[in-house]
């Protein structure tokens, strides 16, 4: 499954993966600030979702291109296909 993403959705991702990225390194320096236990918690968690969104918006993209080209036209296909989503999705979770 190939990955084509559409100008915009590839912008969202970028910026949501360089959220996450700033996000992390910021992380990175709380501890090594010695920064509250609950604060650093909280920053990673918010790295942590949007790395999730980044991924959940290329597994919807790759859905809808599924969808809309027809590749899960045969019965073997269309198996092979749900299960190698459900991977990717079973990934995220």
């Amino acid at each position: 499954m190939e990955l084509a993403m559409a100008a915009e959705e590839l912008r969202t991702v970028v910026n949501r993966l360089r959220r996450a990225q700033g996000q992390i390194a910021g992380v990175i320096k709380m501890i090594e600030e010695g920064r509250d236990c609950e604060d650093v918690v909280t920053q990673l968690a918010a790295a942590s979702r949007a790395l999730d969104k980044a991924g959940f918006a290329i597994i919807a993209t790759g859905l809808q291109q599924c969808l809309t080209d027809g590749a899960m036209a045969a019965s073997e296909d269309r198996e092979e296909m749900r299960a190698r989503l459900e991977k990717l999705f079973l990934s995220l979770a």
